[in-house]
């Protein structure tokens, strides 16, 4: 409260004028939703018309279409597809291959990424850009010359019961960790330079050696990282065709995408059967992201913010 030198009246100071909130312009917002919904969409349509048609009998479809109104829905042809294609038996074989896979490579990619980006050795950058340009040589250009090396590769009786790399499972493991470790070496050397080097340097005075520098302190701390690599990795090697298909002659070994063929018919195809015979491969991936989601989406945002 002030007062008036003139007429000695107190006074009060004016009031500062009251600012209305604007309207906020949700349009932008809005748009940017429909669009993610529309992409979704577009991306499980496939998923979700093969679980609508393996829902359906195939005389249905045949004479109604798949897009029409469903008469009948049950669950038969998912027991058929799993009784007739052998599923069980492929599903092993595919994790016999699929989960050393994943393990090995993240395991040699974490080892040369933490080389790369936290010892600071001479030719690390040359040495990083080599294992990345491995993914840009397309897979074709070597099936030839793998065939004939494999071939030649004898194994002992306890890892390969044909006693070669031909018609082993190693063969498929150690292709699928050629092709993918250089993508994993990527990754994990740009999270690693993400991490604060004072961790490190702190280990250090410690008297930590480059194992616990290794296996103790960043090896932890890259477990978003990891985790989402894992995810991937084996998603890819699950659905893998080629490899096995290669290098692989007995179809006991098979993995679990070669089983589908089995549903396949010499002059006719029940295309319904075929969904959910997919549908019952697809799952055990499904699954594997449900479990490490969380971990999924925190290695995918790692670096959109500081602090």
């Amino acid at each position: 409260m002030t007062a008036d030198i003139r007429a000695g009246v107190p006074t009060r100071p004016a009031a500062a004028p009251v600012e209305t909130p604007k309207p906020r312009a949700h349009h932008g917002r809005w748009g940017v939703h429909i669009f993610l919904m529309g992409v979704s969409l577009a991306f499980l349509a496939p998923l979700l018309l093969a679980v609508y048609a393996s829902l359906r009998p195939y005389e249905e479809t045949a004479q109604h279409g798949y897009f029409s109104f469903p008469r009948h829905l049950s669950f038969a042809y998912y027991r058929r597809a799993y009784t007739e294609s052998g599923m069980g038996k492929y599903f092993t074989n595919t994790l016999l291959i699929a989960v050393p896979g994943v393990l090995i490579t993240l395991f040699l990619a974490s080892f040369v990424a933490f080389a790369v980006s936290r010892l600071k050795l001479r030719g690390g950058l040359v040495l990083l850009m080599f294992f990345t340009a491995g993914n840009l040589l397309p897979q074709q250009v070597i099936v030839t010359p793998l065939y004939v090396l494999f071939n030649k590769i004898p194994l002992p009786w306890w890892m390969s019961d044909s006693q070669m790399m031909y018609d082993s499972y190693w063969a498929v493991i150690i292709v699928n960790i050629g092709f993918q470790l250089g993508f994993c070496v990527f990754v994990l050397a740009n999270f690693m330079r993400t991490l604060p080097q004072e961790i490190l340097e702190a280990a250090i005075v410690d008297g930590a050696g480059v194992w616990t520098q290794f296996w103790r302190i960043t090896l932890p701390l890259c477990r978003p990282a990891l985790a989402a690599l894992g995810t991937l990795e084996f998603t890819w090697i699950y659905n893998d065709f080629l490899w096995a298909l290669i290098f692989i002659s007995n179809p006991d070994k098979l993995p679990i995408t070669s089983s589908l063929n089995n549903l396949r018919g010499q002059f006719f195809t029940d295309y319904n059967l075929l969904a959910a015979g997919s549908v019952l491969v697809a799952l055990p991936t499904i699954l594997v992201f449900l479990l490490l989601q969380r971990h999924f989406i925190a290695g995918l945002t790692l670096g959109s913010t500081k602090g």
